[in-house]
């Protein structure tokens, strides 16, 4: 028995290793599209001749055609995946990512751009690939702490892309792009040699076109109340985090007068702080209180967070706070745990579409709901309370938290696991 044991210790480490290279996949994922923000405005100007205000709108639609195309193709990536293998498609969306950035890098109009982003928020569905190799080869109760290493991954290139973006930004506005093309190309000619397919011929499915589309997928879903209760929980979570992507610089420039440095630093705090939680602490936690204590635990920090941005009466809080909300971060690892136990080996990147799918439409409609919010909150005209939409936040965590228990609860009683 000893021996037993020794050899399932040997083999988990293993598994472990073979997902530090497909966590290095999501982290030049991430880090490829963070090099390209900070010089995007600049870029957008240069290419139209607008104004910044008319810049920014049209960086929105073009996050907006970035964030439509991760929502419509992230089904279709994690169905293919199940069909050929995970090491394909990630080696060859990494690869045609990478040729993207050329492109985008050599663009001489806006359309240009466009066509541009819409291919890398094709390609950048490999997230689902991704997170799939660790149903394939984590045994279910170490899951939690493997999936906190892939969001460690995706945080520290979120960190690192626009810090990275931002020095090179000095060298042109086209710098960053080269950049980006030359880490996904060299991540998947790297894969080549050094990526192991991790899911077996026998597990493989078919591929569906019916079931590779949002609604497809979602309805498969269905099919468990489990994982669509945690759907939920992870929609209300997701909708809450655009208040810090696309409100943040404008609120803490209006109240605190931050200059972009300051601005800059905390965002990167904020992404270390979210890297540590989700890579160092949230397996340990799991391993010490379970998923559905580390859960519920992690999102009712989020509520007093937001409500101190809300609230905040100088600078300091607001980096005070992030330190108590960050423990959100380990609830959506444990989820992810709990719903690959629920579904077929051979569908593993089906759920894992369908999770991207759905953090693909909060990133869509996320924007205009916080931005208006704020607008609304902001002017000369009514009540003046632009921390509204952190209390938007606060109320979308407190139901994710309420759905959460409510899906817990079925756990606890048996269903569906």
């Amino acid at each position: 028995m000893v021996a037993s044991a020794a050899e399932a210790n040997l083999q988990s480490k293993k598994s472990f290793k073979s997902l530090y290279f497909v966590a290095f996949v999501v982290f030049v994922d991430m880090c490829g599209m963070g090099l390209i923000v900070p010089i995007m405005p600049s870029l957008i100007q240069g290419l139209t001749g607008e104004t910044i205000d008319r810049a920014a709108e049209i960086g929105g639609l073009l996050l907006f055609a970035f964030a439509m195309m991760q929502f419509l193709f992230a089904p279709v990536i994690g169905g293919l995946s199940d069909r050929y293998g995970r090491r394909p498609v990630m080696l060859v969306t990494l690869a045609l990512l990478g040729l993207d950035y050329i492109l985008m890098a050599l663009a001489p109009t806006l359309a240009w751009l466009f066509v541009g982003r819409i291919i890398s928020g094709i390609m950048g569905a490999t997230w689902a690939a991704a997170n799939s190799c660790v149903a394939d080869v984590i045994k279910s109760e170490e899951r939690g702490k493997a999936f906190g290493l892939m969001g460690a991954a995706g945080a520290a290139g979120f960190v690192m892309g626009p810090a990275i973006g931002g020095i090179l930004g000095h060298f042109g506005d086209r710098a960053p792009f080269w950049a980006a093309a030359a880490l996904a190309l060299s991540g998947a000619v790297a894969g080549y040699f050094l990526l192991d397919e991790t899911l077996d011929h026998s597990k493989r499915r078919a591929f569906n076109l019916k079931r590779a589309n949002p609604l497809g997928n979602i309805m498969q879903m269905m099919k468990s109340p489990l994982v669509i209760g945690f759907l939920g929980v992870i929609f209300m979570m997701q909708l809450a985090v655009q208040v810090q992507l696309t409100v943040w610089s404008y609120y803490t420039i209006l109240k605190f007068n931050w200059s972009p440095l300051t601005i800059g630093l905390s965002v990167a705090l904020f992404g270390t702080l979210v890297a540590l939680v989700q890579g160092v602490l949230t397996g340990k936690v799991i391993a010490r209180f379970g998923e559905v204590k580390t859960g519920l635990f992690g999102l009712t920090c989020a509520i007093p967070a937001y409500l101190i941005f809300a609230f905040a009466t100088d600078g300091w809080m607001m980096f005070a706070a992030m330190f108590i909300g960050v423990g959100a971060n380990m609830a959506f690892p444990g989820m992810q745990a709990m719903m690959t136990r629920t579904i077929a080996e051979d569908s593993q990147g089906e759920l894992q579409g369908a999770i991207a799918s759905i953090v693909g439409i909060t990133s869509i409609i996320g924007p205009l709901m916080m931005t208006g919010i704020f607008g609304l909150f902001s002017d000369s005209q009514g009540l003046y309370f632009p921390g509204a939409p952190f209390i938007m936040a606060a109320l979308l965590i407190a139901m994710a938290a309420a759905q959460f228990a409510l899906t817990a609860r079925r756990v606890g009683r048996g269903v569906m696991v």
